[in-house]
């Protein structure tokens, strides 16, 4: 069965998914953002566990329990810091998407939830970023069947528009 792709305008913290994905910073020690909305959210288990795992470098995840999250597991990525597409910015971030499914299909692992990685703080352009998200998601759920769902979750009505053209949805 092939995965299905979908963008939603929701709190990430909220979905009831396998897993939810964490925009972090490398340490893994919570911070603003998303990041620091999953560590709320989760609560101070999840901080214990991040810092037995030891940090994680941009570009790669790590996996980790739910917690008070609806989701069974938190996979935390390292997204790129933009300095202007000049510093592998673009291939950091495809990444980040390829080694987070690959940590869920090795999980048995079927719903995964994406937010929009690295547009927020760390400055990456939606308009870049978004199309690599899409496209390593499609590339590696083509060649699988391992995955029910991907969810690309947005928290503004402007990136789940954005998202939602990029899949070929209908405007709503």
């Amino acid at each position: 069965m092939a995965t299905v792709l979908r963008a939603m305008n929701a709190d990430i913290t909220t979905l009831r998914v396998d897993a939810v994905v964490n925009a972090a910073n490398s340490t893994l020690l919570g911070g603003g953002g998303v990041d620091g909305a999953i560590h709320a959210a989760a609560g101070p288990a999840l901080l214990a566990e991040c810092k037995r795992l030891g940090g994680c470098p941009p570009g790669e995840a790590r996996i980790t329990g739910g917690y008070q999250l609806n989701a069974k597991h938190i996979i935390h990525t390292v997204g790129p810091i933009w300095g202007g597409g000049v510093r592998g910015e673009s291939a950091t971030l495809a990444s980040c998407y390829e080694r987070s499914l690959r940590l869920a299909i090795d999980h048995g692992l079927r719903s995964v939830a994406f937010p929009s990685i690295s547009t927020g703080a760390y400055g990456f352009p939606l308009d870049l970023a978004a199309p690599i998200a899409v496209r390593t998601v499609r590339e590696l759920t083509a060649s699988s069947g391992e995955l029910d769902e991907v969810i690309f979750c947005c928290f503004s009505a402007r990136d789940y528009d954005f998202y939602r053209q990029l899949l070929g949805a209908p405007r709503a």
